[in-house]
């Protein structure tokens, strides 16, 4: 992909006028101060990215609000680059409100890594005091979080400031070369795409003797709809956002769906389903369909694959990238890290005063996670209208949390009972 292709494919705006508002970009000589929000094992990794994508970086602040874990992440960066971690005590940022004191400070950038609940949140604070960021995947849990993420990307685009996404599948050379592809024509029209992420369960954090209920689930957010948003919006959303990618066709007409919890017991581990199966109406006879699991002792499965006029495409991420029929084509290239690639290619454009803003596709990608959700829950179709008129929320404002709160007492969805 040649260069103007890639500012077309992923969002960057060259050469943005400063008239009239504060000038956000760095000087090319300057330290770029970083701040994590989130410190656990993704933000950690994260942190890390940012500290290979330029020398000039330096990590001076760290938000969690856990104290171990902060210290845990501390220790693991400092022991890799102690040269360019600068943490001072007082830049140790502890409890609920530790993400709006780190976004107060003097970071140039910030990487938002908490459970996606927080996030719209986070953002928005981020954004309003002209902070470049690196905003972790989902951008949200529900509808009334995706409309904040969507004002916070509209004044990101007023002030000119980086917004570069966890939707790491778009910052990959052979979904790169693919989607290029895909886009001109190569396999014609596409009228059926279907996504697999199939895997095991994810881990659980022992509860201390010493954790009340809050604490264990906010170390075990993702086994909880109010933190997460369920595995379908958490994790396999990556599937659809590259669904989505592909058929660059906008948002669907309706999804509907199903999904439950077969292989975890209903007395633990939250209140998320374990499985989803999802259909998404495009109008006009296209479809795209998810298919979306995590239950130990299953066979494993991440692809992608479309059915077109002319060809067909068919991905086994990071392993297979191919397209059949009147274009064939195989990806032949060298495949590069794309979560190193997200935070290169965010630091340079820092750097070079130009602009990435993903916040568009990363509010669309989230939403139609949620979407299908809701669905599956409710066991409805549901319009484009009805789903982007919603206001249910999930839980508190990030503001709102305290030790002192209610925990997430919801129930595990069951489709067509009142009760549930």
């Amino acid at each position: 992909m040649d260069r103007r292709d890639f500012i077309k494919s992923s969002g960057i705006l060259v050469g943005a006028s400063t008239l009239d508002m504060p000038d956000y970009s760095m000087d090319a000589k300057k330290k770029i101060k970083v701040g994590l929000i989130g410190c656990g094992g993704r933000g950690t990794g994260a942190a890390f990215q940012a500290l290979n994508a330029d020398p000039d970086v330096e990590i001076v602040a760290l938000a969690d609000i856990f104290q171990a874990q902060l210290d845990t992440a501390l220790a693991s960066l400092m022991e890799a680059h102690k040269e360019r971690v600068k943490v001072s005590d007082k830049r140790k940022y502890v409890g609920f409100d530790a993400y709006q004191k780190l976004i107060n400070s003097d970071v140039d950038v910030v990487l938002l890594a908490t459970p996606p609940c927080f996030r719209p949140d986070h953002l928005a604070a981020a954004v309003k005091k002209g902070k470049h960021v690196f905003c972790e995947k989902p951008m949200a849990v529900d509808i009334p979080g995706v409309l904040k993420v969507r004002e916070a990307v509209q004044l990101a685009k007023d002030k000119k400031l980086n917004i570069v996404s966890g939707f790491c599948f778009r910052y990959t050379n052979p979904n790169r070369e693919l989607a290029k592809l895909i886009h001109g024509g190569a396999i014609g029209d596409i009228y059926s795409i279907s996504t697999f992420r199939l895997g095991g369960e994810l881990t659980e954090k022992v509860r201390q003797p010493q954790w009340d209920d809050l604490t264990y689930q906010l170390y075990n957010w993702f086994y909880y709809q109010r933190y997460s948003g369920d595995i379908i919006v958490e994790q396999t959303v990556h599937s659809i956002d590259f669904m989505n990618w592909m058929l660059n066709r906008g948002l669907p007409k309706a999804v509907s769906g199903t999904g439950g919890r077969q292989s975890r017991p209903w007395d633990k581990y939250g209140n998320v389903f374990d499985h989803f199966a999802i259909e998404f109406d495009y109008g006009d006879g296209v479809k795209g369909y998810h298919f979306g699991r995590q239950q130990n002792g299953t066979q494993s499965r991440n692809s992608v694959e479309a059915i077109g006029t002319k060809g067909a495409m068919n991905v086994s991420v990071l392993s297979k990238y191919e397209i059949t029929g009147q274009n064939p084509w195989k990806f032949a290239g060298k495949t590069d890290n794309m979560y190193q690639t997200q935070h290169n290619e965010l630091f340079a454009a820092i750097k070079n005063k130009q602009v990435i803003n993903d916040g568009d596709f990363m509010a669309d990608s989230t939403l139609l996670g949620i979407w299908a959700r809701e669905a599956a829950y409710s066991g409805k179709i549901i319009s484009l209208d009805e789903i982007q008129n919603s206001t249910k929320v999930y839980g508190p404002s990030a503001d709102e949390y305290s030790w002192q709160m209610e925990i997430d007492k919801a129930l595990i969805p069951r489709p067509g009972l009142a009760s549930s």
